[in-house]
C-alpha cells in the first residue's frame, strides 16, 4: 500500500486518537460491504480503511509508521521487511467479524478480542444481517438505543404557521405527523420510538422530521407575526380607502387612512400565528404604486397645485 495512512482516513498527521476513531467509524458505515452488496469498489475501499485504522488506531503501530519504522502496510522498513512480520491484510483477504469479538482473518492486528462494538454500536449486526442476538465480551451485552431516522418533509407554509396533520410514510408505514401551530422553516420534529430497533433491550430509535416551509406569495413570518406589503393606488394614499386584504384566517376590510405614505404600517391585532402562550398581529406595509399609464386629467390636476419642498437636503 503506497498511500499515506492520513489521506486514506481523510485526517492530519497531528490528529488525535479520537479524531481517527471518528474518521474511521464514519466511512466504515458508509463502505461497509453489507450495505454495499453491488459495489465491490465499496469493498475494497472498507478494506484499506481498515488496514489504516489497524495501523493508525494502534498507539503504538501508529508511533512505528511515523517513525518509519513500518510501512502502510504493517511491514518493517528495515531488516526482516518482508519475512511475515506485518499483521492485518498483508494477503489481501477480507475479513468479516461474529458477533462475539472474535474474527474470521482480522484487520485489527490479530486481536480476537476487539469491541467492534465500540465502533458500530452492538446493533450494527442486526443492521447488517449479523448474528444480533449473540453477546459480546464473554456473554454481557449493554442495551443500546437504535439509530434514528432522518426525513426531511416539504410542506405549505400555511400549513406550518396555523399547524395541522401531515401523513408521513416511514418504511412501509403511514405515521400522521401533528405540525405544531408557528413551525418555522429548518425545524425538527422528534416522533418518539419509530427508529431502528434497539440492541440488547435497549429502546428503539426515533424519527426526526426536519421541515421545509415552502415560501408563500405574499406572507412572511416574523416570530408570531406575519408580514405582508400592500399596494395601494397614489387616489387610495391620498384620498384614503377600505381595501380588502388577506389574512392566515381569512379576508378582512382594512381602512387606509387619507395621505398615506409608502412604508406606513398598519397592525391589525390577533390576526398573526397562534401559540400556545400568545397569538402574534399582521403587519402591514403600505406600498404606493403609480401607474405607468399616461392619465392626463391627473396631470391637469397636479399642474395646479402648489409646489412643497418636502425634502431635507
Amino acid at each position: 500500500m503506497n498511500k499515506d495512512l492520513y489521506s486514506v482516513l481523510g485526517v492530519s498527521r497531528t490528529a488525535s486518537e479520537s479524531e481517527i476513531k471518528s474518521a474511521y467509524r464514519k466511512l466504515a458505515r458508509k463502505y461497509h460491504p453489507d450495505l454495499n452488496k453491488d459495489n465491490k469498489d465499496a469493498a475494497e475501499k472498507f478494506k484499506e480503511i481498515s488496514a489504516a485504522y489497524d495501523i493508525l488506531g494502534d498507539k503504538e503501530k501508529r508511533q512505528k509508521y511515523d517513525n518509519n519504522e513500518i510501512d502502510a502496510d504493517g511491514r518493517p522498513t528495515g531488516f526482516g521487511a518482508g519475512f511475515g512480520g506485518g499483521e492485518g491484510f498483508n494477503d489481501g483477504s477480507f475479513y468479516t467479524y461474529t458477533s462475539r469479538g472474535g474474527r474470521q482473518g482480522n484487520p485489527f492486528g490479530g486481536a480476537g478480542g476487539f469491541d467492534f462494538s465500540s465502533i458500530f454500536g452492538d446493533d450494527i449486526f442486526s443492521q447488517f444481517g449479523g448474528a444480533s442476538g449473540q453477546t459480546f465480551r464473554g456473554g454481557s451485552r449493554r442495551p443500546r438505543k437504535g439509530e434514528d431516522i432522518a426525513y426531511n418533509m416539504p410542506i405549505d407554509f400555511l400549513d406550518a404557521v396555523r399547524g395541522s396533520e401531515q401523513k408521513v410514510l416511514i418504511g412501509s408505514k403511514t405515521v400522521n405527523v401533528k405540525v405544531p401551530a408557528g413551525s418555522s422553516d429548518g425545524q425538527t420534529l422528534r416522533l418518539k420510538g419509530l427508529g431502528q430497533p434497539g440492541a440488547g433491550g435497549g429502546e428503539n430509535g426515533d424519527v426526526l422530521i426536519t421541515l421545509k416551509v415552502r415560501a408563500h406569495p405574499y406572507f412572511k413570518a416574523e416570530g408570531n407575526d406575519i408580514l405582508i406589503d400592500l399596494p395601494i393606488s397614489l387616489k387610495e394614499a391620498v384620498l384614503g380607502a377600505k381595501v380588502t386584504v388577506p389574512t392566515i384566517s381569512g379576508k378582512v376590510a382594512v381602512k387606509i387612512p387619507p395621505y398615506s405614505d409608502s412604508g406606513e404600517k398598519l397592525r391589525l391585532k390577533g390576526k398573526g400565528i397562534k401559540s400556545r402562550t400568545t397569538t402574534g398581529d399582521e403587519i402591514i406595509t403600505l406600498k404606493v404604486i403609480t401607474s405607468k399609464t399616461k392619465n392626463s386629467e391627473l396631470e391637469k390636476i397636479l399642474q395646479t397645485l402648489p409646489d412643497e419642498n418636502i425634502r431635507s437636503f
